[in-house]
């Protein structure tokens, strides 16, 4: 079994993708080099399973618990998506031990978008 290496520094980021059929919780250092990640998926749950909050919870936790072996402290939220398992992967990783310093929602916004289809006559 490889040696866990332990970091140099104690500060992250950890990115949330909320869509509405799963999510995904990436944790990286500053520079943006993945340390861990987990998703509803990858923990085991399938089909409707996996949209839940409970499931973005608990791969929140699973995620959180490799990189604080390796000596991460605080991490630096960014949430993309409008999943209803937002809120709860955030709890989540501040319930498993790292201190959240900055929530970031970055979900883009269309600025008018796309045209709309014609009206029916």
């Amino acid at each position: 079994m490889a040696k866990k290496k332990k970091l140099s520094f104690t500060n992250g980021i950890a990115y949330i993708h909320a869509t509405k059929n799963n999510t995904i919780i990436t944790l990286a250092d500053e520079q943006g080099s993945v340390l861990s990640w987990a998703s509803s998926g990858s923990i085991g749950y399938k089909g409707t399973k996996k949209k839940t909050p409970y499931s973005a919870g608990i791969a929140a936790e699973a995620a959180a618990k490799a990189v604080i072996d390796m000596g991460l402290k605080s991490v630096e939220v960014h949430v993309n998506g409008t999943g209803a398992s937002r809120d709860t992967a955030i709890r989540s990783l501040q319930a498993a031990g790292l201190e959240v310093t900055k929530i970031k929602d970055v979900t883009p916004i269309p600025h008018n978008g796309c045209r709309p289809p014609k009206k029916p006559r």
